[in-house]
């Protein structure tokens, strides 16, 4: 993970916690409910937990691995680890546990975060992060009746196998003051966007191909009389027709409050359903 300044990110994570304490910073879905966590309880969580990582020897000479889906306990981790002055890396987290083994072997981390996979190593702390956190009622963060309906909410379904990801998150999250949601899983992930119904993506060139390939699997067979209509309708962007196919696939997607897509600097060739988002947006 590469974080431009650390620093910064702590103190726009105080600055959002003091102007708007009770508005809503992470969402994440758990066995199908919504769970929320307000600014000032996402601060209070980092300051907890940096006590706690001090309590298992950390410092600012420790180096604290972590591999696993994005969502608000890693995050709060990094966070807390980097206000104490340590190094955070990433793995990636599809690795099966032989090669993440080696690779814990290879950079010898003094702790480590691993989303899933219970196997504890002698070379390295593996931490846990209930325990680090101390006694939380999860009562506290769940959400029955929520619409995003006027929420500005920025959305990620990415993992640690992205690399410098997590940093791009953070910095997105963090700079931004937007709320930040997560899927329960990558098997669920459309039907929780569409849930949510993002403002903002902050997703990896990957993982937007992996929409385009969604959108196109969507659309009718090529060679067929409806995907000629399909296609005939985007070539004729004043028509009625295509702002209908376009409304029903952002519908489907979770899309329909869209207004931003993250993209790396030096992006290469974007999929075209970006590309016609993005003139949409603009």
């Amino acid at each position: 993970m590469s974080v431009h300044d650390p620093k910064a990110l702590l103190e726009h994570l105080r600055r959002w916690a003091q102007l708007t304490p009770l508005h809503i910073a992470l969402r994440h879905k758990r066995q199908g409910q919504w769970y929320a966590w307000r600014w000032i309880d996402a601060l209070r969580d980092v300051e907890r937990l940096a006590d706690g990582l001090r309590q298992h020897g950390f410092d600012q000479h420790s180096r604290l691995v972590l591999s696993g889906a994005f969502e608000p306990n890693l995050l709060l981790l990094a966070l807390a680890a980097q206000s104490v002055g340590a190094q955070v890396l990433t793995l990636a987290d599809n690795l099966d546990p032989q090669a993440l083994e080696q690779q814990l072997w290879r950079i010898h981390p003094s702790h480590a975060y691993v989303q899933g996979r219970l196997r504890d190593w002698a070379f390295t702390q593996r931490l846990d992060f209930a325990q680090l956190l101390g006694p939380v009622d999860p009562a506290q963060h769940l959400q029955r009746w929520w619409q995003p309906t006027g929420e500005t909410v920025l959305w990620s379904e990415e993992g640690t196998g992205w690399p410098d990801g997590l940093g791009v998150v953070l910095e997105q999250w963090l700079h931004s003051g937007h709320g930040l949601a997560f899927p329960e899983n990558l098997a669920s992930a459309r039907r929780d966007r569409s849930e949510v119904a993002p403002t903002g993506l902050v997703l990896s060139p990957e993982r937007l191909q992996h929409l385009a390939d969604e959108i196109e699997s969507r659309l009718a067979p090529v060679g067929s009389w409806r995907r000629r209509l399909c296609d005939w309708a985007i070539a004729h962007p004043q028509g009625g027709l295509r702002r209908l196919l376009k409304n029903r696939v952002r519908t489907l997607l979770g899309f329909q409050r869209l207004a931003s897509i993250w993209q790396p600097l030096k992006a290469g060739n974007e999929p075209t359903w970006l590309a016609e988002f993005k003139r949409d947006i603009a």
